[in-house]
């Protein structure tokens, strides 16, 4: 049987051939074994073994569509369940308005208090009120780049991480069925 590290520049010829030939789901089977080859070639550093993994993991290697849209279904998933207990306060602020009348001249401050942590017991967190809401929050962030839900310390935290991961889940379930209706 032959090493992995001697497999992996036969597929890359065979995948620029079938390339050449406009073969394109050969070229993408023969991409497929080339990663894989490279992937469990042991003359490579850990790092890139590491981010080959995680690659074929998240995505087939950009080839699997449903493995990568499977994965931003279980992390909006998760995204939405941690703010239904964490992230979304225990009930919104109300903003509280304070002016003084001097002669003509009126000013008018507004404070909006911070929002508090949600306490209590998870079963009742879990409601569809807050499910609306943090699916409201989850679904602007990660589309459309802007929640202006009032969130918890964890809550901002968990938009935060939503911003980078499911974007790029996304993309990857994007280009993966880019490359199967081009072939």
């Amino acid at each position: 049987m032959q090493e992995p590290a001697a497999l992996a520049p036969v597929y890359r010829q065979l995948r620029k051939a079938f390339e050449e030939g406009k073969h394109e789901p050969g070229a993408a089977d023969f991409y497929y074994g080339e990663m894989e080859m490279r992937r469990h070639a042991d003359d490579i550093p850990w790092t890139e073994r590491s981010l080959l993994t995680v690659y074929w993991a998240l995505s087939g290697y950009g080839l699997r569509a449903s493995r990568a849209l499977g994965w931003l279904m279980v992390a909006v998933t998760a995204t939405v369940l941690a703010m239904m207990l964490w992230g979304l306060p225990q009930n919104d602020p109300k903003p509280k308005s304070t002016g003084t009348v001097a002669d003509r001249s009126f000013t008018m401050t507004t404070d909006i208090p911070g929002p508090v942590n949600p306490d209590g017991p998870y079963d009742e967190r879990l409601t569809t009120g807050r499910f609306e809401k943090s699916l409201r929050a989850v679904v602007n962030s990660v589309i459309f780049r802007s929640s202006d839900q009032q969130l918890t310390t964890a809550g901002t935290y968990t938009e935060m991480a939503s911003r980078l991961v499911e974007p790029a889940l996304l993309g990857l379930g994007v280009l993966a069925i880019r490359g199967r209706l081009k072939r």
